[in-house]
This record gives C-alpha cells, sequence and structure tokens, in this order.
C-alpha cells in the first residue's frame, strides 16, 4: 500500500436547503487501500462517496487526487474538473443502474468506448474477461431484465471495472438485495480488495467491513464521530455513540 494518499479530502460540508448533511468530513484514501464508510441512515456516507466523484457538489471543503484534480470547493466547480473527477473513480450503485435497453456486454463496453474512445472491439475482450471472472460470460447477451439481482449488480461491477478507474466507489451495493444474493456480490468484492483494487465502500455489512476493510469511519450527524482500523473500531469503540450503533446493528433483538 502506497503511503502517498491517492485521495484527499478536507473539511467537505454539503447540505441541502437547511439541512446540513456534511460538517467538515476528512478522508484519506491510499493506492490499494480499502476505506468502509458505516453509520446510520441519514448521516451522510452517500452524499460523502458521491462528492468524491462529482455527482454531488459540495459547499465547502477541498478535494485532491494524486495527478490532479486539486479542488476548492468554495470556488464553482467547472465542468473539467467534475469530468477529471469521474475519469480518475468509477461507481457501483445500490440499484445497478443497468441500461435496460442494452445487452450485459452492451452495458459493459458502452463506458470504454463511449468515454474512454477504446476501440469496440478491444471493449469487448475486455468485457468478456471480466465477465469471465465473475461468473457471467454466458448472460453477455442477456438483457438486465433477465437476470436475477445479484448477477446484475456483479454486471454493475463488471461495468465499473471496465473503466479501469484508479477509485472504485460502492454505494451499498448490496442493501437492494435479496438476503441470499449477498453473498455472491461480497465475494467479488473481496476478491477485488485482494488484487490490490483502490474502494471506498458504504455499507451496512459489518462483517465484510471488519474482513476486507483497512480503515472504517463511523458517520453520525453528518461528522466522523470515530475512525480506525476494523480490529479495533469493532471490538474497543472508543466513543459511546459508535458502541451503541454497533451494538443495535450486531445485537438488533436485545
Amino acid at each position: 500500500m502506497s503511503e502517498q494518499p491517492l485521495l484527499t479530502a478536507r473539511g467537505i460540508h454539503k447540505s441541502f436547503g437547511d439541512h446540513e448533511v456534511l460538517r467538515g468530513v476528512d478522508l484519506e484514501v491510499r493506492r490499494g487501500e480499502v476505506v468502509a464508510l458505516i453509520g446510520p441512515s441519514g448521516s451522510g456516507k452517500t452524499t460523502m462517496l458521491r462528492s468524491l466523484n462529482g455527482l454531488e457538489t459540495p459547499d465547502g471543503g477541498t478535494l485532491e487526487v494524486v495527478g490532479g484534480p486539486s479542488i476548492d470547493f468554495s470556488r464553482p466547480l467547472s465542468k473539467a474538473q467534475r469530468f477529471a473527477l469521474r475519469d480518475r473513480s468509477a461507481m457501483v450503485f445500490q440499484h445497478h443502474n443497468l441500461f435496460p435497453h442494452m445487452t450485459v456486454l452492451q452495458n459493459v463496453t458502452e463506458g470504454p468506448v463511449q468515454v474512454r474512445r477504446v476501440p469496440r472491439r478491444e471493449a469487448e475482450e475486455r468485457a468478456m474477461e471480466l465477465l469471465r471472472r465473475v461468473g457471467l460470460a454466458e448472460k453477455r447477451d442477456a438483457y438486465p431484465r433477465e437476470l436475477s439481482g445479484g448477477q446484475q449488480q456483479r454486471v454493475g461491477i463488471v461495468r465499473a471495472l471496465a473503466l479501469s478507474p484508479d477509485l472504485l466507489l460502492f454505494d451499498e451495493p448490496t442493501s437492494a438485495l435479496d438476503p441470499e444474493l449477498v453473498g455472491e456480490v461480497l465475494t467479488v468484492m473481496k476478491e477485488l480488495a485482494e488484487e490490490g483494487w483502490t474502494m471506498v465502500v458504504v455499507t451496512h455489512e459489518l462483517q465484510f467491513a471488519r474482513a476486507v476493510a483497512d480503515e472504517v469511519l463511523f458517520l453520525d450527524g453528518g461528522v466522523v464521530a470515530e475512525r480506525g482500523a476494523p480490529a479495533e473500531l469493532f471490538t474497543n469503540p472508543r466513543q459511546p455513540r459508535t458502541r451503541q450503533f454497533l451494538h443495535r446493528i450486531l445485537h438488533p433483538l436485545d
């Protein structure tokens, strides 16, 4: 793992109307590192994640990515800066967001061909390689409606990988799945972590975060209430609010 952060966010603020969702969040992600964002609903996790690639525009703070861009959100975000952010990262969404009128292969190749200007044959060869690794090569000509939720989400992951991003962003990728399908998606994500992909993951799958993440941030009320290595944060959290949250999630019937 590199010592220099690939991405550094400082003092990120974001409000929607009178509701302040992020209140000065700091985040560092080193190359090859997996950072998990956990916390209750409404704590700002997804807004923070979407701020890292320009899907949300913070009201204040700074964001710097090695090799560019470097952004001060107190100034208007230019279209070039937004594109530069998205050029370095790829998002895996909660609800798949596949194009329903496109086959699996077309969904995966659309980004490389249209955004990266990769020749179609090259993009298709890369897509098939990635589909084989997640066990979906035989679904190349299927449409999203013909796939299970877990298969759709694996296609979503492959679509992100096909862009060869520096940073993979996962927004609660298993929360919309039936419980029996969660494992197949988490297995792919665990394999990606083992291969050294840099990942920021918003998740309620605490066992996954404990097993895979290098650092866990617990967000509450728009701030980072606690951060640390998984073994430390899950075993001996320092903050009462962290202890309360973990107990409610891990022991819901108590």
